[in-house]
């Protein structure tokens, strides 16, 4: 795959900002990268404050809404939270259960069965909730899109409340005809006539902007739902928004509390079972260990396993739950693993290859996994990528991921009529539709495509120049304060030119693990098979280079006397049986260009 390095080049004046914010210029350059360009700016981004969060009743219908769950609570009529099986659903769904049964209501919550349900509401399940005499449905995470299943709930003579901020559904590709369901209040600040000033939160920080005014409004302290901004945190993180404004101060709030005093029994459990407990927790351990084991439960299991996790006060359940969702995320790797290998070889044999948006349907593939795996193909091919399989009932199901340049819940509304049912962002969605229509579909989306070759290149951002053999402890920390790392707040990348390399070692049962020795600076690391390596050295240097030498516990790569390279890096702490040294996460290498 082609790539391509970028570096940044700001008009600001770097080497003021970093003088009048009192902090390095290699800071300030990496924030003016950001759009962080005022000494305002820069305080607000570093202070991080729950003080800086919005006003929950700035979100259209807030009012509306809480009054009907306060009416309810009050009356002692039955209300079921209605959620989703991802990490952000359970999330919305524990803070809503807790939030609401601390305050005595008449309150159970309900996460539909990926196979059987689906995502979002369905008839089935809300008739059953009305047989078992709730009075108001309550959604979180999901509802937006669900015109038809509102009118049902309606018909059923149920109060329904949404919660949700996903994109809003619109008629003919035309983004200012927006479809909103005729609910009896409908949260969502991506609803054109939303005043809340910040549209890209999750639905975890929807769901506890909902608490909160409903504690308000009830005249209740809302200092005990401190434990459940954790939660919307860890939602923050694995739902991949961008972290910045009020995202970045609640998933740090996140990321602090697990690293302290984490109240809530289950995440204590959790943290336990993944063997977290006496490491440092940020982004990386939330997005890469916590959340795939929470999101196992609904992709192998049932949802509503973590969320039972999360509501109980017992702590040898909640180490069991914890256990079996650790156990489960195991398998879920392997099948993962297994399903990308298919996926792969079906594209590389066939004339999908030469697509710009990528669909595949693998019918062996389990339903659950379609996301994950279109995620890895997505960044194999550096394209918009939707995976599909086999559902129940005959229904293809599936999922797509995107790359920046393709607004794909657009794409996808432009051929809506090949769907029984879709939704999601510009970056991922989900769909079901009939067999006949996967080729159609397939063929359409390319037709539409007016992504060019350029858009497909893979790019690497660079925010700035910065010799390896410069680093030291002090500018590690400076990027530390940066954290939480994600969306909208990437871990920053420096390059250098020309960097020496002595020797390329190999480590792991996969051999995956590749350090690279540099002279006179910190060792990298990289995660690749060691044979992608070993080919890119033949390839750079000539075939008498990049031979494996096996040793008892590493492989080698030979490489010529004095070889230099240009690498991609981010500087980190490695910390080892209580050694703490630099290390530098490799991004990308390539031959040093002259």
């Amino acid at each position: 795959m082609e790539k391509r390095w970028v570096i940044k080049n700001s008009k600001a004046n770097i080497e003021e900002l970093s003088r009048k914010s009192f902090i390095s210029k290699v800071i300030a350059k990496i924030l003016v990268n950001r759009n962080i360009s005022t000494t305002e700016e820069i305080e607000k981004f570093l202070k991080v404050s729950l003080d800086d969060t919005h006003d929950p009743f700035l979100m259209e219908d807030m009012d509306k809404g809480t009054d009907i769950i306060s009416e309810d609570i009050t009356a002692g009529n039955k209300i079921a939270i209605y959620g989703d099986y991802d990490v952000d659903g359970v999330a919305s769904t524990t803070i809503l259960y807790i939030a609401l049964k601390k305050i005595g209501a008449n309150v159970i919550y309900y996460i539909p069965d990926r196979e059987k349900d689906g995502y979002g509401l369905n008839e089935n399940s809300l008739y059953s909730l009305k047989e078992q005499g709730v009075k108001t449905i309550l959604t979180c995470d999901n509802g937006i899109a669900a015109i038809n299943e509102v009118k049902k709930c309606k018909e059923f003579g149920m109060n329904i409340v949404i919660t949700d901020h996903h994109d809003l559904p619109y008629e003919d590709g035309d983004n200012t005809k927006v479809i909103i369901p005729k609910a009896d209040a409908v949260i969502n600040p991506k609803r054109l006539d939303c005043n809340y000033p910040f549209k890209l939160v999750c639905g975890a920080t929807v769901a506890y902007k909902f608490s909160l005014a409903l504690y308000i409004k009830r005249n209740i302290d809302t200092s005990i739902l401190k434990d459940l901004l954790v939660f919307a945190g860890v939602a923050t993180i694995c739902d991949v928004v961008d972290l910045i404004d009020e995202n970045r101060v609640i998933a740090k709030y996140a990321i602090d509390v697990l690293n302290g005093t984490v109240n809530n029994v289950g995440m204590r459990a959790l943290i336990e079972a993944c063997n977290l407990q006496d490491k440092e927790i940020n982004s990386y351990s939330i997005g890469f260990v916590l959340g795939p084991c929470i999101n196992a439960s609904g992709r192998l299991e049932t949802a509503k396993m973590a969320v039972d996790l999360f509501v109980s006060k017992e702590y040898e359940k909640c180490i069991e739950i914890a256990k079996k969702l650790v156990e489960l995320n195991k398998t879920r790797k392997m099948m993962t693993e297994e399903a990308v290998e298919s996926v792969i070889k079906q594209i590389e044999n066939s004339d999908i290859i030469n697509d710009k948006v990528l669909v595949v349907l693998d019918k062996e593939i389990h339903e659950s996994l379609a996301g994950i795996i279109a995620g890895r193909i997505k960044e194999r091919y550096n394209r918009p990528t939707i995976v599909l399989t086999s559902g129940s009932n005959n229904i293809i199901k599936g999922s797509g991921r995107s790359i920046e340049e393709y607004n794909m819940f657009e794409e996808l509304t432009k051929v809506k009529e090949n769907f029984l049912k879709f939704g999601g962002h510009p970056m991922a969605a989900g769909m079901s539709l009939e067999s006949c229509n996967v080729d159609k579909l397939r063929r359409e989306l390319n037709e539409n495509c007016a992504l060019d070759e350029n858009d497909l290149i893979k790019k690497y951002t660079i925010d700035c120049s910065f010799k390896i053999g410069n680093i030291n402890n002090q500018l590690v920390y400076d990027i530390n304060m940066l954290e939480p790392f994600g969306k909208g707040n990437h871990r920053p990348v420096l390059g250098d030119k020309g960097v020496e390399v002595n020797k390329i070692l190999a480590f792991g049962e996969e051999n995956n693990v590749i350090k690279f020795e540099f002279a006179n600076s910190p060792d990298g690391m990289i995660f690749e098979n060691v044979e992608n390596v070993s080919n890119n050295i033949k390839a750079w240097y000539g075939e008498e280079y990049g031979e494996i030498v096996s040793y008892d516990r590493y492989k080698t790569i030979t490489l010529p006397v004095g070889c230099k390279m240009d690498i991609l890096y981010s500087p980190t702490f490695n910390k080892y049986n209580g050694n703490i040294n630099i290390q530098l996460k490799i991004v990308d290498y390539r031959k040093m260009k002259v």
